[in-house]
């Protein structure tokens, strides 16, 4: 996929060429999963798969938008001045409601413009494919109006765009990801205080794979639901003796001696995986600036015992791929991303293995499942930004 072919798809769309060209990653966590809205810890990066766009300046008030991943949607198209969530428009709405907010917050679009856009994430994986196109559209306007909106003020807008304008309850690191991303390197994300760092990834003897179950996450969002309810409850259970304001706030420690507080069991363990989990994500920190990738990647395996024993967020899916990785020679790690209950999981596996990897968890998990995976091999890239219009990827 490159923007050459996209330019031609402009062309047909619109009858002209673009002017600009402009990319957004998607984003895989790499540790620290159900940590975010509980005040922890989590450990993101951008990857090299993303979504694509060219554009053009209109002189009129009209917003003209294709994508080749829906062509059966055709050219959506509206007016500046009607930015209202519209069900007809499906994806459009997403860059829909980061111009709406833009305008909101003070910045000034003084015309529509065409857009051409094409993404290679996987529909449905889990790695983001949202937060890339409300990043994509932030850059965009960014770039063809010279706005300079602050790039911490875009990652707000497409979190609003998500939480109020799709009307879907997540935290701000799939924006944080895609919109920080930097070549290389992991964020350790405090999603409390929005303080960050960069954690160099030095992968020259491995590479991420992403397994992608092809399972549909039907229930991600009322079991997510559910999950961040039994942690609230844990909250204010342990809040009666401990003054904190979140569980990223305990030591596995501290934890360990209050946990009777917590009158439930389930809800006991939902709130050990959200503290012992923020801890391994701060330790994962450490591990990768000694430069020990072996420590890091058994800190990814607890991680999804975790979140398979403790968070009950995992299932057969991604539970058969996960152990076919930790079967297979040449693995430093392998857990889940993203949500659970389908989506993708992550390995961390020798170059000279990867064929055989891909060969042996495929079938493994065919075996079990009776369906194919789909495997990805990743790199870990930049975020959000314009890009040459002749740029081949």
């Amino acid at each position: 996929m490159n923007v050459i072919t996209l330019n031609k798809t402009f062309l047909d769309a619109f009858g002209v060429l673009p002017k600009q060209a402009f990319f957004a990653p998607g984003r895989i966590n790499l540790i620290g999963e159900h940590t975010d809205y509980n005040g922890g810890h989590v450990f993101p990066c951008a990857i090299t798969y993303g979504t694509y766009a060219v554009a053009r300046q209109r002189e009129d008030q009209l917003i003209r938008l294709y994508s080749k991943n829906f062509p059966n949607k055709g050219v959506i198209e509206f007016n500046l001045n009607e930015l209202d969530y519209d069900q007809q428009h499906s994806w459009a709405n997403y860059p829909k409601g980061m111009l709406r907010y833009i305008i909101e917050a003070g910045f000034v679009i003084p015309t529509g413009f065409d857009c051409a856009i094409e993404g290679n994430i996987p529909n449905g994986a889990g790695l983001s494919s949202s937060a890339s196109i409300e990043l994509l559209t932030g850059v965009l306007v960014n770039g063809l109006y010279q706005l300079e909106i602050p790039r911490l003020e875009l990652i707000k807008i497409g979190k609003r765009v998500e939480n109020e304008f799709i009307g879907v309850n997540s935290g701000i690191m799939d924006q944080f990801a895609v919109g920080m991303g930097k070549k290389d390197a992991g964020i350790l994300l405090d999603c409390q205080t929005l303080k960050y760092e960069y954690a160099p990834i030095q992968l020259e003897n491995h590479k991420i794979i992403i397994m992608n179950t092809n399972k549909r996450r039907e229930l991600a969002d009322s079991k997510y639901n559910e999950r961040r309810s039994e942690c609230e409850e844990a909250l204010k259970q342990l809040q009666q003796k401990l003054p904190i304001e979140a569980l990223g706030q305990l030591s596995e420690k501290e934890f360990d001696e209050n946990q009777q507080l917590i009158t439930n069991e389930t809800v006991r363990k939902r709130a050990k995986h959200a503290v012992y989990e923020n801890v391994r994500t701060i330790k994962a920190l450490d591990e990768l600036k000694a430069g020990n990738l072996t420590a890091f990647g058994q800190l990814m395996n607890q991680s999804h015992i975790s979140l398979r024993d403790d968070y009950e967020v995992t299932g057969v899916e991604l539970d058969s791929l996960v152990e076919a990785a930790w079967n297979h020679p040449g693995v430093l790690g392998a857990r889940m991303t993203g949500a659970g209950f389908g989506g993708c999981a992550i390995a961390i596996v020798e170059n000279e293995e990867v064929d055989h990897f891909i060969a042996n968890v495929g079938s493994a998990y065919k075996e079990t499942i009776g369906y194919a995976a789909d495997f990805y091999v990743a790199s870990i890239g930049d975020g959000a930004k314009e890009i040459e219009l002749e740029e081949v990827k």
